[in-house]
């Protein structure tokens, strides 16, 4: 099974107000990147992910994270988001994406978690949170799972230890504050972006 996108690495900015998120995402698409999430626990999310969508929709896949209920995959989808991203495996939440057609991400922890993510339809899956389980976990976890679905590194992922990620088996990574902080500026959110283009392409090389 594909990703999605070009480039897989999803940026996730969370925290980000409506009045700064047109610049940041198009500093990270300047970037190269082609996927981005803005979490639900960010600031007037209702009013940055239609602003995106418009702005950027036909240029990156663009969606949501940190998502919880059915009931805002239903929201979402009417406002036109293309990628769905949650911290934990909520089933329900899982086949409301995917009948919408959505590409969904979700996170998980351990084999069962994984296997009952892909049951109810994930198309990938997140390892969260990374830097807790190691690369060295994450290739075991591999092991069993089955080897067309994408695999993406998300929790303490950066420039410097990207390739360990990559090297382990994942596909991508999930790129949080490492890359965006809130308030920080447009010029630490496109040099941070450049920095993890350049180091997905070197890991791959």
């Amino acid at each position: 099974m594909q990703w999605q996108t070009n480039l897989p690495l999803i940026a996730i900015l969370r925290g980000i107000p409506p009045k700064d998120a047109i610049a940041h995402v198009g500093a990270i698409i300047e970037a190269g990147f082609d996927a981005i999430e803005i979490p639900l626990n960010s600031p007037e999310w209702e009013k940055s992910i239609p602003a995106i969508l418009d702005a950027y929709g036909d240029k990156a896949l663009i969606g949501a994270g940190t998502v919880l209920k059915p009931e805002q995959v239903n929201q979402l989808a009417d406002m036109g988001c293309k990628l769905i991203v949650t911290p934990n495996i909520q089933p329900e939440v899982i086949r409301r994406a995917v009948s919408f057609g959505m590409t969904v991400c979700p996170g998980c922890a351990t084999a069962t978690e994984a296997f009952t993510a892909l049951d109810a339809g994930a198309q990938s899956l997140k390892i969260f949170p990374s830097s807790t389980f190691g690369p060295t976990y994450i290739k075991a976890l591999k092991a069993v799972l089955p080897p067309d679905i994408p695999i993406f590194a998300v929790g303490g992922v950066t420039p410097e230890n990207l390739k360990q990620w990559i090297e382990a088996g994942c596909t991508g990574a999930g790129l949080g504050s490492d890359l965006y902080r809130a308030n920080q500026s447009i010029e630490r959110t496109a040099t941070q972006a450049a920095a993890f283009v350049k180091a997905y392409r070197e890991a791959v090389e």
